[in-house]
């Protein structure tokens, strides 16, 4: 059983939900290969992979939107990207399709969600799955004229897959596929809680522990923020953190997903694996706003449907206005299975065996 599994390289979002699902299906079947092809880094790949034993084939298959800032996109610099891209996928579809063929057995082809990979699959003739909340025709196809060959391009690529495992908070996906709706699709933490609580000195009231994480690009933080909020620690990756006394370095061996049980809300930008990890773990989302990126008003209604939260505007971050002492919103209508890994995992395991 071997399993091909083509990530964006668009932040960590969605390496982080297949991942989850890869881990959870050879924890089914210890037998799967995994083979991780992407341009993610390999030490978040490593972190999110725990002990589940991989192989990686380090390729770009999309490019998503460049981004100026954890919060903004720079349109001009995609487009530059995706023809660079463009220029470059046949020698990559050439020499991964030759090295695909020379394995056994043939492979399955998890796609989340490169439309290149349709590519690859067609020249192999495997199945082609995808997993996604979606698609790039989706995020290029509001940004004008330029990008509506790419827009159009990705479509008619996404309508070239077998089945589409359709993630939640997602926009529409009209790609004409058989289509299974799942669930959360998370990990889930792996630490001694304690020992986790003593390493980063946390309080022991769950309130006054907020997690700042802002994806791959991250956010400056401003100490003089911290200091605004003295009877809470705050816990991220940005070195700035450590200028402040009730700030705390992330410890490169542990995610953010295995603090959030000791932290009771989160700072951050709109993002499918960090919502649904909080949803999981029942961490209050302080949420800044992002313009300009079709996936963010997806995210915000799924985040006043299913998680605790509250909204910022990044004028409000800026000057340190966290709301952290006003309570949280209530989720209007949770709904949401919590085995979406499960689910996924479930379904490729049937595949395999045809």
């Amino acid at each position: 059983m071997l399993v091909y599994a083509c990530i964006s390289s668009h932040g960590f979002g969605h390496a982080a939900r297949t991942t989850a699902v890869l881990t959870e299906l050879v924890r089914m079947r210890p037998d799967c290969r995994i083979v991780l092809s992407t341009a993610v880094q390999p030490a978040f790949l490593k972190l999110a992979m725990g002990e589940t034993p991989y192989e990686l084939r380090p390729c770009r298959w999309d490019v998503g939107m460049i981004q100026a800032d954890a919060l903004a996109v720079d349109p001009e610099a995609t487009l530059t990207a995706l023809e660079e891209l463009e220029r470059a996928l046949p020698a990559q579809v050439e020499a991964e399709a030759r090295w695909l063929a020379a394995q056994s057995p043939r492979p399955l082809i998890l796609a989340d969600v490169p439309p290149s990979a349709a590519t690859l699959s067609h020249h192999l003739q495997v199945p082609l799955i995808w997993l996604g909340s979606f698609g790039w025709e989706a995020i290029y196809g509001p940004l004008g004229e330029a990008f509506a060959p790419w827009a159009e391009q990705a479509l008619e690529q996404y309508r070239q897959g077998d089945l589409l495992l359709r993630c939640p908070l997602s926009l529409p996906m009209p790609w004409e596929l058989p289509s299974v709706d799942l669930g959360i699709t998370c990990s889930t933490p792996r630490h001694d809680l304690a020992e986790v609580g003593r390493r980063l000195a946390l309080p022991a009231e769950r309130d006054r522990c907020v997690l700042i994480s802002f994806g791959g690009l991250g956010i400056e933080i401003d100490p003089d923020g911290l200091r605004r909020w003295p009877e809470h620690v705050f816990v991220g990756v940005d070195p700035r953190l450590a200028e402040a006394a009730n700030g705390r370095l992330l410890p490169p061996d542990l995610r953010f997903l295995d603090v959030m049980p000791l932290a009771g809300r989160m700072l951050t930008k709109p993002g499918y694996s960090t919502f649904c990890e909080a949803f999981q773990e029942g961490v209050g989302l302080h949420v800044v706003r992002r313009q300009g990126f079709a996936e963010a008003p997806a995210l915000e209604k799924g985040l006043r449907a299913e998680g605790w939260h509250r909204l910022l505007e990044e004028e409000d971050f800026r000057r340190g206005d966290w709301q952290l002492d006003d309570p949280l919103i209530a989720p209007r209508a949770p709904r949401l299975r919590r085995d979406g890994s499960t689910q996924a995992a479930e379904i490729l395991t049937r595949l395999l065996k045809r």
